[in-house]
Parts: structure tokens; C-alpha cells; sequence
């Protein structure tokens, strides 16, 4: 396929893989590109000298296009952009803030900045910052959500006509078909995070695999509303969490409940009582581990075949 998404990353499958914290490191994300897609690195979770490390492994690993999610509430957000304009890195995926600080910058150092959205208000503002292109992300997502919890099947077409910018879709993505169906809803490309996140290749505690392939329909939920809309699969710390907001508690209370390293401690390290456990909806569909090159390739078949069927369709 050849499309403005395709193009704008010089890659051969307008697939791109979110750069999730404890999940996307240089062998998720080198292990995409090699295969066709846009491999991100999850800047959120590293300290500066990490992701230098994994800067420098993925330019080992890879002669693909590749780049890096950077949340713009990172602590150390300026020392995070210098290391990346210092390291040569030509692609940087921007979350969680506004575009317009630092995307002059990164584009004077010639970096393709792309920005993720949860509304069309917010893709009509990243258009007057400059970026090349938008994430439009629905709340089926894991992680972090926007607070209007838009479904990706109606926030597509509304920020596809919202501005003249490529739209990649994310949020409840996983299969062929859904690549197709956001593709007519005016995607011209899509992220997805839950199937990588289980990957041979991804740095997810297996544990953490593990509970995500049990993980039946409905068990996922938006909760730390107060805070920042968080899906979360529901175990002992979401029930802490859900109990806190049924009875009316303040962000400061939600804060110290949720404390230091809640993702790390279920996401990287394994602790599936007490841990952060962010994943998507679509996670009630996996059953089981695979590789980078075998998810790519029944993304692709299953998208062919898709079409193929739809040929054939008529009202």
C-alpha cells in the first residue's frame, strides 16, 4: 500500500506500534520496523540514560524507519529532547500535552512529529502547531485515555473532516478487519498497542502476558477519572481504585493510592495483585504469544482477504 502515512515514514505497511511504557523497547519496536511497520520506543518509562541505551541498540537492530513516543508530562521532558535531537532520531511521536512547544523545535532539526488526539477540537490544534500527521485514539484503547471516551468508530470520520492532515487510527485495533474498517472511515493508517503488548518481542513481564490472553470480554475498565482516564484490567489495585471513586474520593486520595511504579510493578515486574495493569479492550481477543513477524503477517492477510470479501459487496 501507498498512502500519505506510508510516505510520510518511508515504510512498506502503514501499521505502527504504540510506544507503550514497560512494553516497547528497542526489540518490539526494531522487530516491527524490520518487518515492514513503524516500531516506536516507549520513552515514558525510561530514565534519560535508558533510552539513550535503547536508542542506540535499535540503530544496531534496524536499518528501518523507527521513532519514539514521547508524553510531554515526562519529568525531564527537556534533557528527553535533547537526547533525541543529539541522537539523530528522525521520528518522535508526541502524548499527553499540547504540540505547540515542542514541535518548531524538533521540526527545525528536521524530525517528523506526529501527535495523538483524542477529539477533533485537538486534531484542529495540532494542524495549527505544525505536526505532520495525527493519532486519533477512541477509549478502547489501554492506558492513558482522553476524557470525552469517544469510540474510535465515531471519532475517525469526525477528525478525518476535522483537518488535511493523515489520520492514524488507534484504539480497539488488532486484526485485519479492523484495519480495514478504519481505513473507510478516512484513516489512512493505524497504531496498535494491546497485540504487541503481548509479543514475544515486547518486555512485558510474562506474567503480565498471561493475564492479558485470561482476560475475558468486559474486563477492562476506564478508572482514576480524577486523574487521567486510565483502562485498566480489573484486579485487587482496580478494586482499591473503584472502591476510592464510588465513594466520592478527591484526586489527592486517588494520587497516594496510585504512589510510584503502580504500571512497572505489573507491567514489567509481574505483580498481578497490586500492579497497574493498562490494556486495551481488544485484549479479550488474544489467546496467545506471538512474534512480531507472525502478527504483522496475519494483519496483513487477514486485511487482503477483507477487502477482497468487500469487493463483492453491494447495497
Amino acid at each position: 500500500m501507498e498512502n500519505r502515512v506510508t510516505k510520510l515514514f518511508n515504510i512498506k505497511y502503514p501499521i505502527i506500534q504504540g510506544g507503550m511504557v514497560w512494553c516497547s523497547g528497542w526489540r518490539l519496536a526494531s522487530a516491527v520496523s524490520n518487518n515492514g511497520g513503524l516500531g516506536l520506543l516507549g520513552a515514558g518509562s525510561m530514565h534519560p540514560e535508558m533510552l539513550v541505551e535503547h536508542i542506540r541498540k535499535m540503530k544496531e537492530a534496524t536499518d528501518k524507519p523507527w521513532g519514539i513516543n514521547v508524553p510531554l508530562l515526562y519529568p525531564e521532558i527537556d534533557r528527553l529532547m535533547d537526547i533525541i535531537i543529539q541522537e539523530g532520531v528522525k521520528i518522535v511521536f508526541t502524548s499527553a500535552g499540547s504540540p505547540k512547544k515542542w514541535t518548531p523545535l524538533l521540526k527545525s532539526h528536521g524530525i517528523t512529529v506526529v501527535h495523538v488526539v483524542s477529539s477533533a477540537l485537538f486534531a484542529k490544534k495540532c494542524e495549527e502547531a505544525g505536526v505532520d500527521a495525527i493519532v486519533a485514539e477512541g477509549f478502547e484503547a489501554g492506558g492513558h485515555n482522553g476524557r470525552e471516551e469517544t469510540t474510535t468508530l465515531t471519532l475517525i470520520p469526525n477528525v478525518a473532516a476535522s483537518c488535511s492532515l493523515p489520520v492514524i487510527a488507534a484504539g480497539g485495533i488488532s486484526s485485519g478487519k479492523s484495519v480495514a474498517a478504519t481505513m473507510t472511515l478516512g484513516a489512512e493508517g493505524v497504531q496498535i498497542g494491546t497485540r504487541f503488548a503481548v509479543a514475544a518481542e515486547s518486555s512485558a513481564h510474562p506474567a503480565f502476558k498471561q493475564r492479558v490472553f485470561n482476560t475475558e470480554e468486559g474486563g477492562t475498565l476506564l478508572a482514576l477519572k480524577k486523574l487521567a482516564p486510565t483502562r485498566l484490567i480489573k484486579n485487587e489495585f482496580f478494586n482499591q481504585v473503584k472502591a476510592l471513586e464510588d465513594a466520592g474520593a478527591e484526586a489527592a486520595q486517588l494520587t497516594e493510592l496510585l504512589g510510584k511504579g503502580r504500571a512497572k510493578k505489573g507491567i514489567f515486574e509481574g505483580d498481578m495483585t497490586e500492579g497497574e495493569l493498562e490494556i486495551g479492550q481488544i485484549a479479550s481477543m488474544l489467546h496467545k504469544e506471538e512474534t512480531v513477524a507472525e502478527i504483522m503477517e496475519d494483519i496483513i492477510a487477514d486485511f487482503n482477504k477483507t477487502m477482497s470479501n468487500l469487493g463483492d459487496l453491494k447495497l
